[in-house]
């Protein structure tokens, strides 16, 4: 437990190149040192936006855009729509198992395929072991990894922290060759359903901004939840 004369200091760092919007500069308030983050400040930091990469915790500083909304799923309150039911139904065989968030050959050589498909050019696609495990595996809360089978053949990773009040969807990576697939869609399903069976109330997804495509699917999973203006609210999101 964090001790109250041993909180966190919080700093902006410079502006720099914004991933999500091109032509932008962006900034981040970052949370430090990061070894006073336990699972449970950090609980508490990410009910107010923060989000984790590795040891960083940090949520969007910039001067003059907002873009960035942290947003989370209220699970009891989501129902899957058709295509999400299609999703979860193609990929029923797929088998789950938790493990700590360790060095695999094995995922670190699908991680690559992926990035290599889905984001090529974006940076993570020239990333190293040393790269991946620090951005992904290093962790000082509650970090799990899980990894998905079908017929003993590796499909696809997560790296998901849990936190008092629900679950944060780190990262997720999978096979980006097979025709017909869709495992991002199901891994969000497969993470909401594990809220259910934990009592947990939240699946954190992250920061969502309009118009970028590389978040968009995070507006078919409604009602989704935006922290803005110092509140958790209900996304009015015009699809």
């Amino acid at each position: 437990m964090t001790s109250l004369n041993r909180l966190p200091q919080y700093y902006l760092t410079s502006e720099y190149p914004c991933s999500y919007l091109e032509g932008e500069s962006a900034r981040s308030e970052v949370a430090v040192p990061y070894n006073l983050i336990d699972t449970e400040l950090f609980g508490k930091l990410i009910q107010t936006g923060f989000r984790r990469s590795g040891y960083l915790v940090y949520r969007p500083g910039c001067r003059l855009c907002h873009a960035c909304i942290a947003v989370r799923i209220p699970v009891e309150k989501f129902a899957p729509n058709r295509s999400q039911m299609r999703a979860w139904k193609h990929h029923e065989n797929l088998f789950a198992s938790g493990m700590p968030a360790d060095f695999d050959a094995e995922h670190f050589e699908l991680y690559c395929r992926y990035q290599q498909a889905r984001h090529p050019g974006g940076g993570m696609d020239r990333d190293d072991e040393d790269q991946y495990a620090k951005s992904l595996l290093q962790s000082q809360v509650d970090t799990t990894l899980f990894e998905f089978r079908e017929n003993g053949a590796l499909r696809m990773v997560s790296i998901v922290d849990r936190i008092p009040d629900g679950l944060s969807s780190v990262y997720t990576f999978f096979e980006p060759d097979l025709p017909g697939s869709s495992f991002g869609t199901f891994n969000i399903l497969w993470q909401i359903d594990l809220c259910r069976k934990l009592g947990l109330p939240y699946l954190y997804l992250g920061y969502w901004i309009e118009g970028s495509m590389k978040m968009s699917y995070k507006i078919n999973f409604s009602p989704l939840e935006g922290y803005f203006e110092g509140k958790w609210q209900t996304l009015e999101i015009r699809k």
